[in-house]
């Protein structure tokens, strides 16, 4: 029996899961999901090694809200062993900043209180022209970066681009969007894997943020019914693509 290929996502709010990505994960040979619940499960005892891909996905609090929510230290201290063990790791939005300050990076509010929610197209820079972001442009905007495919943006607050890290993609409204590590840390503020159809369970989740920034409901509903076809395949092309950067002793 081959040994089981393992994902541990590290979760913030129950409906803000791996999404799109377990099938995806799950069709290119990942058959063992598991997850800890950040504030509730230990993630100090966590076995890394025994962990095939660390995702740290999203959720509502600051990453530098460390003396409010102490177990984000945990989380920080978790990510930097993974970094240090040079192994696949996914950071999505949340995650994304956590990952920047493990790598020593500032992550602050975005001006003005703005934020950024909804679907929008992304500007590649030319790493990330070159990277697994590369399947989001298609051949005739390759030259510009514009990012042909939306992608669903909901976040406040903002990462600096770690040193010795690569900057992958930006928006007029948050210019760090994405980075990466060598080929084996990967870290969005983007969500990509977000489940069009299950939309609704953020709509009520963060029903208080959604107000106070006058996102309007059914413009997202339309965008997540619009888009949707497209992430999913956006989501199989980019993972495959960031798959085969990763080093050979991560075991693909």
């Amino acid at each position: 029996m081959s040994t089981p290929k393992t994902v541990l996502a590290v979760r913030h709010l129950a409906f803000e899961d791996l999404g799109l990505l377990q099938p995806v994960l799950a069709e290119r040979g990942f058959d063992r999901f598991l997850t800890r619940d950040a504030g509730v499960d230990d993630l100090r005892d966590v076995d890394l090694d025994a962990v095939d891909l660390l995702v740290v996905l999203g959720g509502p609090i600051g990453a530098y809200d460390d003396a409010l929510y102490p177990y984000l230290n945990d989380e920080i201290a978790l990510i930097r062993r993974r970094l240090d063990s040079r192994r696949p790791l996914l950071g999505i939005c949340l995650g994304a900043q956590l990952m920047a300050r493990a790598l020593g990076a500032d992550v602050r509010p975005m001006p003005h209180g703005r934020k950024e929610i909804g679907f929008a197209p992304l500007t590649l820079t030319g790493s990330g022209r070159d990277s697994a972001l590369a399947p989001l442009a298609s051949a005739a905007s390759g030259a510009s970066g514009v990012v042909d495919q939306p992608v669903l943006h909901w976040h406040g607050d903002q990462f600096e681009i770690p040193a010795g890290a690569t900057s992958l993609a930006t928006t007029p409204l948050c210019p760090n969007q994405a980075f990466a590590i060598e080929g084996f840390a990967l870290a969005l503020q983007f969500h990509l894997e977000s489940d069009p159809a299950r939309l609704e369970q953020w709509l009520i989740g963060h029903a208080g943020e959604l107000a106070q920034a006058r996102v309007p409901l059914d413009a997202l509903r339309r965008d997540a019914a619009t888009h949707g076809t497209g992430l999913r395949a956006a989501l199989g092309a980019v993972v495959d693509r960031w798959m085969a950067d990763w080093p050979q002793s991560a075991g693909q």
